[in-house]
Parts: C-alpha cells; structure tokens; sequence
C-alpha cells in the first residue's frame, strides 16, 4: 500500500512539481538582471513617490487638524484612515523598498516586518475607500457617538484584517518572505501545495479585497445614477466628499497591475510568479496612489484655500516684526 502511495505521489509531482524557493530567487535574478540605469531610474521614482507621500499626506494631516472650520467635510473619518494608510505606505513601504534598492536587498525580520506592514495599508486603503462610497449612499455623518464608534471599528477591522492574514501564513510556515528584485521589496513564496495557497488567497482576498471593491462598485454606481436612499438630504455641493470619484478611478489604476499579477500567480499550478516586468509596474503603480491621493483631495477648492491660507498665516507669522526692546529718546 506504501508504495502505491508512493508511486501515486511520485506521478502527482511529476505533473504538478512543487519548485523550491531558491530555484525562483535564481530565475528571477536570471530573467531580468537590472542595469546600472535602470536601477537609478527606479531608485529615482521611489525618491518622488516617497517625498510625494510623506509630504503631501503630513500637510493634508495637518490642514484637516488646523483648518477643520474652513471646509466641509461630512465623512471625516473615512478620510482621515485613508490619509493614515498612505502616510505609513509612504514613510514605512516605500522607503523600505529605495533603501532596498540602494543596498541590494532585505534581511529579517525587516523583511517580514514590511510585507505585513503592506498587505495592512493596502487592505486599510481599500477598506477606508470602501466606508467612504457606502457613507455617501447612505448620507451617514461622520459625526454622532453611536455613528462614530461604528465608523471606527469598520476602519480599524479593514487594518487588522490585513495583518491576521499576513501573519496567519508565517506562523504557520506555509510560506516565507523573501527579498525578490522584481518588487523591490520582500515577497511572499509559497512552501506548501496549489491547493492550499489557492485557498488562502481566494479568502483573503474575497475578505480584503473583493468585498470592498463590490461595495465600492455598489456604492459609486448607486450614488451615481441618483438611486440614494429617501432619508439621504443631504447636498454634497461643498463637500470633500465630491473627490471620492477620483479616488476611486485612481486607486483601481494603480492597483489593476497589483491585481493581474496575484491573478497570474493563482492561474499557474508550478506557483510561479508573474512576469517580472508585471512585478515591477505592481510596486511603482500601488506606491504611486499614496502620493497622488493629497493631489486629489487638493482638487476640491475649499480644502485648497484652506491649506494656502494654513500656509500663508504661516509665512506671514515668520515675517512680523518682533518687538525686542524699547529706547527711551529726549527731544
């Protein structure tokens, strides 16, 4: 009987062979080595992505604290997750991977470390994208105990979500994180069988991605064609709330790269990984969304004024003359 098993195991694998890791690092090493340029050119874009995010993010943090009474924003809470997500993928991801970059590669545990960190901020921002469309169909404030204690924890389940099935994986070593130059980053390499890697993904993504994306899709169109509930009054003429097309179109830009390459990866019994040039546009594309987000909320005429007038009572305060001491004169 043992050896039917065996030999039953041995034609399985002959089929469907199960590649080891290393044999992966080494091709992708093979496939697509980067040139000295190219290698500039990259390091050059993360450079702009990741001043694009830090700084545009921190001033749309600090305009919404100081400047909250100059515009109008009903669905505060949604915004301000968002603005979280994209500060810590800029300051935390996308640095990670230009020092990566710049040093040839990642060791433990920062390795570990900044894959979870990602799967969290992308399942945050999708998450927070998501409440944004729904709050809009609905015409829920932001504002209310009950409203925001609910708002809150739907915000904070979408980042733990991110990271209990980032850390699900490891702890059980069903795979390991390994620093691969295709996405700049540490990626995440599948030890275990095709079956059971199509399972997790397909849950964690019917969880973290598909259903806020449906939702997303559900609440836009709705909204959209004027098919809003009864008790929703509420005049959206001023509000910030008006850019959440935009986001919307943005993010399923940048991110459909991200997407067809897990999409890729589930199509192919050998778990192989995407193309490496697809890999590539993946990390840049999703990086690229943290930076333009403070372009778009900028977009809306009352945040805008709001933040120049932040900073021109700034510059202003600077230049005041400042009384230092008085002279005494006789005439």
């Amino acid at each position: 009987m043992s050896t039917a098993m065996s030999t039953l195991e041995g034609r399985r694998q002959a089929v469907y062979p199960i590649p080891t890791m290393n044999k992966y690092l080494n091709d992708s090493a093979v496939e697509r080595p980067w040139t000295e340029v190219e290698r500039w050119v990259l390091v050059t874009v993360l450079g702009l992505e990741m001043v694009m995010g830090v700084v545009g993010n921190c001033l749309v943090l600090l305009i919404k604290v100081m400047c909250s009474k100059q515009y109008s924003c009903r669905y505060w809470v949604p915004f301000l997750s968002l603005t979280l997500s994209d500060l810590g993928s800029s300051a935390l991801i996308i640095s990670g991977s230009l020092l990566a970059m710049l040093t040839g590669g990642q060791t433990s545990p920062w390795c570990e470390v900044v894959s979870l960190l990602k799967f969290a901020f992308i399942t945050s921002s999708i998450g927070s994208i998501a409440i944004l469309c729904v709050q809009r169909l609905l015409g829920m404030p932001s504002s209310g105990s009950v409203l925001f204690v609910v708002l809150v924890l739907t915000c904070l389940a979408s980042w733990v979500s991110g990271v209990v099935f980032g850390t699900v994986p490891v702890v059980y070593a069903w795979i390991k994180y390994l620093y691969d130059p295709a996405e700049m980053l540490c990626a995440v390499f599948w030890e275990t069988s095709y079956s059971d890697m199509m399972v997790y993904i397909l849950c964690a993504f019917s969880v973290c991605i598909f259903l806020p994306v449906l939702l997303i899709f559900l609440g836009s169109l709705m909204t959209a064609a004027g098919l809003v509930p009864r008790w929703n009054t509420y005049n959206e003429e001023d509000d910030m709330s008006l850019v959440a097309p935009l986001l919307v179109a943005f993010y399923l830009l940048c991110y459909t790269p991200f997407v067809v390459s897990e999409l890729i990866l589930l199509g192919k019994q050998d778990l192989s990984p995407a193309p490496y040039w697809l890999r590539t546009l993946s990390s840049v594309m999703s990086y690229l969304d943290c930076g333009l987000n403070p372009l778009i909320y900028c977009s809306h005429r009352d945040f805008r004024e709001a933040g120049l007038s932040l900073l021109w009572t700034s510059r202003k305060s600077f230049s005041d003359p400042i009384l230092t001491g008085i002279t005494r004169l006789n005439l």
